[in-house]
């Protein structure tokens, strides 16, 4: 492995996408990232299409590059093979609930008794500090707690979710960071920590970044909400043949479009739209008119323009689009991985580095693929760890481990 977390290894007891997103990065930047799955294996394995039973699109793609040891831990056997785990383990991850994780003896004093510099990242629901903890969550009901689906409705008219799991994805990416902090405090200080995600707060402080405005303030000088975002024509317009999306923001972009376009309407709203701040306080307004003006040209055309005049603008892409996207093809985002069901395109890594770069690691397990390869590992090293001694001269220890004690 060759990413920036190439001997770090994970042992990982999250299911469905939050933690299973996060850990799959970790994969992707070099982790070892072990994966213990229940003998019933992760929901998500049968959630989507996928080429074979337990093998869906969904599990393949956040699952990527793991090991998967399945161990029943309602069993003395199963929790043995975990605390093994635990004790060659740089970050413990799990998305149980706090009761559930406690009542099998992995909560994060039991962990930290056996392995006391391991980085422990809860990925929760909601916080155990506050009255909610415990409730089970998912992206959908997460998604309507935290403010989502009342600022579609402000949108559209409709209350609904987003046409993608925004909640899922996004706290496992708060827990990935989260995470990386943590062992960047263990690298300068040695010492681990236990961690905290949940998807809730994370939304709330998620959808908070723009929508707290006015209501951040005492007094308040104006409800949570951020009116450009909300405005019911905020969508992609229509043109001759099609649709584009193009923000006309800035002064720059403003000046620019209507100097070359000359719109009929700017007699009348030139004034009132010089600037950013005017146009902010009638934005709808403005989205509106630029909407009639667009169905005056080709996708193409104004595509062209746009180009031309730097103003940020695009076709509109279906999921399917993305995969022939030339942008995307040029820079190498998609990598093909050969696994047992044949070729598979993943999207690949989006961040670069010069010195560590991150690729797709390899396949994502089947169930079990893995259990008696990890668990010989762990005792191997277990033993050597422990020395043995022959003729009075103890092995030496595996290299970037420290000798184990007399």
């Amino acid at each position: 492995m060759t990413g920036p977390l190439a001997g770090i290894r994970v042992v990982d007891l999250t299911a469905v996408v939050m933690g299973p997103y996060c850990t799959q990065i970790m994969a992707d930047m070099g982790a070892d990232v072990v994966k213990v799955e229940p003998p019933d294996g992760d929901n998500a394995r049968y959630i989507s299409v996928g080429p074979a039973p337990g093998m869906s699109g969904v599990f393949v793609n956040v699952n990527r590059g793991k090991r998967s040891v399945v161990l029943d831990l309602v069993t003395d056997e199963g929790r043995a093979a975990l605390r093994g785990l635990v004790a060659e383990a740089d970050v413990f991850i799990h998305s149980m609930r706090a009761r559930a994780i406690a009542k099998l003896g992995f909560g994060y004093d039991d962990v930290a008794a056996i392995n006391p510099n391991v980085v422990y990242t809860n990925c929760y629901g909601y916080s155990r500090r506050g009255p909610e903890a415990d409730r089970p969550a998912y992206d959908d009901v997460i998604q309507a707690q935290s403010g989502v689906a009342a600022v579609q409705q402000m949108l559209t008219g409709e209350t609904t979710y987003m046409g993608t799991i925004v909640a899922d994805k996004v706290a496992g990416l708060t827990a990935l960071y989260a995470t990386m902090m943590a062992l960047f405090h263990r690298e300068r200080t040695g010492e681990g920590q236990e961690v905290e995600v949940s998807m809730y707060e994370t939304m709330a402080s998620f959808m908070l970044v723009e929508h707290a405005n006015g209501a951040m303030f005492t007094p308040p000088l104006g409800p949570a909400v951020y009116p450009r975002t909300v405005a019911r024509n905020r969508k992609p317009y229509p043109t001759k043949d099609g649709h584009v999306a193009v923000l006309i923001y800035n002064d720059k972009h403003w000046k620019a479009f209507v100097d070359r376009v000359r719109p009929p309407w700017i007699a009348q709203y030139g004034e009132a739209f010089a600037t950013l701040e005017q146009r902010a306080k009638q934005i709808d307004v403005m989205y509106a008119l630029i909407a009639e003006t667009l169905l005056q040209r080709t996708t193409a055309e104004w595509l062209e323009l746009f180009r031309e005049l730097e103003i940020p603008a695009a076709p509109i892409q279906t999921p399917d689009e993305l995969f022939d996207d030339p942008h995307l093809e040029a820079v190498g985002l998609f990598e093909t991985v050969d696994s047992p069901y044949g070729p598979i395109r993943f999207p690949g890594v989006p961040t670069w580095f010069s010195r560590t770069p991150g690729h797709v690691a390899g396949p994502a397990p089947e169930l079990g693929a893995d259990t008696a390869e990890v668990l010989a590992e762990v005792e191997a090293l277990s033993e050597r760890q422990r020395g043995t001694v022959v003729g009075n001269v103890r092995d030496a220890p595996p290299e970037g481990r420290p000798a184990a004690g007399p």
